[in-house]
């Protein structure tokens, strides 16, 4: 008896069905699995630094924050003494170690490396100029120490480029995530109530805005809302 076989042209097809099936699922589970990388990024950078600030509470006694002695000064310190720490990039303005080697001085405006959420213009650097290093997962943290004299009076604030400056997409709310420290020490997602960057009308964190700083207030939405990076802008 003859055994049965399948024809070239039956192989062709079936070949060819696989390719459209992939095709249409490889960019949505290519697209999941760095949706998650962002979202786990994120949490550990939470996390990990959120229990620097606590360390250096139990070894001190007191919380790093602005507005007393010069704590704000402090913050980079700080963190590289509780955290591991894979490089040093100085301070950011006019340093020519700076892990970001093309952003402007002091008085400049914008970063060429980073975008708001929506990828439509660059952020603001002066965010971003008070000191930066890189963790052991490749993380890029940035301080902001603003003095009180400073239009933020006083603030402090930690961002995280949770995915590293040198992978895409390096924007606002997409990799880049900020927090900031309230008057009691307390390490607060960017985008929660009381924060420099929360707006009742999503300004800081909207796929309509075009502010330069929207994505400043998505990291408190990334943070609570589980389909977040789900739809994230193009």
């Amino acid at each position: 008896m003859a055994k049965q076989a399948f024809t070239m042209a039956e192989v062709l097809i079936t070949l060819g069905i696989i390719g459209v099936v992939a095709a249409m699922t490889l960019p949505t589970l290519i697209n999941n699995a760095r949706y998650k990388e962002l979202e786990t990024g994120l949490k550990r950078s939470y996390s990990i630094i959120g229990q620097a600030l606590n360390m250096y509470q139990a070894e001190t006694g007191e919380r790093l924050k602005p507005g007393e002695r010069n704590y704000w000064a402090e913050v980079k310190t700080v963190l590289m003494r509780y955290l591991k720490i894979a490089r040093d990039c100085g301070q950011g303005n006019y340093d020519i170690e700076a892990c970001i080697p093309n952003m402007e001085s002091a008085s400049g405006n914008s970063s060429k490396v980073y975008k708001n959420l929506t990828g439509t213009t660059t952020i603001a650097l002066r965010n971003f100029d008070d000191g930066q290093f890189i963790m052991n997962d490749g993380s890029l943290v940035l301080i902001e120490n603003a003095s009180n004299s400073d239009p933020n009076q006083g603030a402090i604030f930690i961002s995280v480029d949770v995915n590293g400056f040198l992978k895409n997409p390096n924007r606002l709310g997409q990799d880049l995530f900020m927090f900031q420290l309230d008057s009691k020490g307390t390490l607060l997602p960017m985008g929660a109530d009381g924060t420099k960057y929360y707006s009742e009308t999503d300004e800081y964190c909207s796929v309509t805005s075009t502010n330069s700083m929207n994505g400043a207030g998505c990291t408190y939405n990334a943070l609570t809302d589980k389909d977040y990076f789900k739809n994230l802008p193009k």
